[in-house]
């Protein structure tokens, strides 16, 4: 099975595409999957725009509604999580994952699916301590604070990633964790970004949640973006000899290095398809009566179906059902430049058919609407948020930065 991954999207679906097919017939080889490393921009119209987190200049449209409406067709299947330049709306429709066009499969705020024999996690958002421990309270319509703490990752779904025992082969992240410029060549990365600098000393660059499970989960790969430039290093896991191979690519940009088929991995002959993942829908049935929809931290307790018991739960509805995930259904309208739809267009949450199937299909109550636990409920129960004085500074990298193309000497490829 060969795999592509592409590091920053930013919506630029036509050029990712074409750049893999003709490095396909270049190379007389057939791409299997491609994963996209955030910053994707799943805009589907001009209101959709409204929960775009970037510089006015960059509120366009670029080409992901083509995907969305039909008129195109991905020609590869792919796989997708959220960085911090998401159209933050639609994204979260698909809070567990779901289509988000046909052959464009959003994995979630954190998820765990299957491809063929290949198992894929990921964790959407970047990292930024003093929003950690809030729940999930952004609500629509997303004022000037929540377009910019909607992408920020939560305890709740890293403690839910945590929770993974079954090896994971390919795990994705936007922002890199913590602590893995040192672990391959960091005198070529600073040359290139000498702006990390302070940050890498400090041991602050990176995304600390991402650290704790890539030492939890210890996959074969893991793929981020973020940063705007390719970085490739080794990790090695002392405590079972295992290796994993992180590999972090640029943005959509002639002569950058964006894109990469980096995985062949022995597996069973293909078509592949998507599948859900019995170990990861298992932990949703857990935890999601602990989803905190407020400011209030997740208060764990109240998960308290036994892991087995959901495990077993799963298992018997996979076996009735399959395994493939809820059929793709539009939510919005399409783009048309000839008819703007921004007074048409609900400006609250919608609920998306994929993921009221998903919770209907595990016998879960919908929460991504619903704010059951008040802030004074919230204090009672001693679940106030921790607040951290952590300053994540690279949270905003530059959309529009230049950079010499410099070749890339680090640690072995991944």
């Amino acid at each position: 099975m060969k795999i592509a991954v592409q590091g920053c999207a930013h919506g630029d679906l036509d050029n990712i595409y074409a750049t893999l097919l003709a490095r396909q017939e270049a190379d007389k080889i057939k791409i299997d999957l491609l994963i996209c490393c955030g910053d994707f921009q799943a805009v589907r119209n001009e209101k959709d725009l409204e929960s775009l987190n970037v510089p006015m200049k960059y509120r366009n449209m670029n080409s992901f509604y083509k995907y969305y409406s039909g008129e195109k067709v991905a020609p590869f299947p792919t796989i997708f999580i959220g960085g911090n330049h998401e159209a933050s709306n639609y994204l979260w429709e698909l809070y567990y994952g779901g289509w988000a066009a046909p052959q464009i499969y959003f994995l979630g705020i954190a998820g765990v699916i299957k491809f063929g024999n290949v198992r894929i996690g990921g964790l959407s958002g970047i990292y930024k301590e003093h929003d950690y421990y809030l729940g999930h309270y952004e609500k629509l319509p997303y004022n000037a604070n929540d377009i910019r703490s909607i992408y920020h990752v939560r305890e709740f779904d890293v403690h839910k990633l945590m929770q993974v025992e079954e090896p994971i082969d390919i795990f994705i992240s936007h922002d890199w964790p913590q602590g893995i410029a040192t672990c391959g060549n960091l005198n070529s990365l600073l040359r290139r970004k000498p702006f990390l600098k302070q940050e890498i000393e400090e041991g602050t660059l990176g995304n600390r949640a991402a650290a704790n499970l890539l030492g939890k989960l210890k996959p074969s790969h893991w793929f981020s973006a973020h940063l705007h430039c390719k970085f490739s290093a080794l990790v090695h896991h002392m405590d079972n000899d295992s290796v994993t191979k992180f590999l972090a690519l640029d943005k959509c940009l002639p002569g950058r290095k964006f894109l990469q088929v980096v995985v062949d991995i022995p597996s069973d002959m293909g078509p592949y398809e998507l599948q859900y993942d019995e170990e990861w829908l298992a932990i949703t049935r857990k935890f999601n009566p602990a989803f905190p929809r407020t400011r209030c931290r997740a208060n764990f307790s109240d998960a308290k179906l036994d892991i087995q018991d959901c495990r077993q739960f799963v298992r018997e509805k996979m076996q009735v059902r399959g395994g493939k995930p809820f059929p793709f259904i539009r939510t919005a309208p399409c783009y048309n430049p000839g008819q703007p739809v921004t007074k048409q267009y609900p400006s609250g949450h919608c609920r998306n058919p994929q993921t009221e199937a998903l919770l209907e299909l595990l016998e879960l109550q919908y929460f991504l609407d619903d704010s059951s636990v008040s802030e004074d409920q919230c204090q009672s129960r001693d679940l106030a948020p921790s607040r951290g004085s952590f300053n994540y500074r690279s949270e905003d990298i530059p959309i529009d930065d230049e950079e010499e193309d410099v070749d890339f000497k680090g640690a072995e490829d991944a």
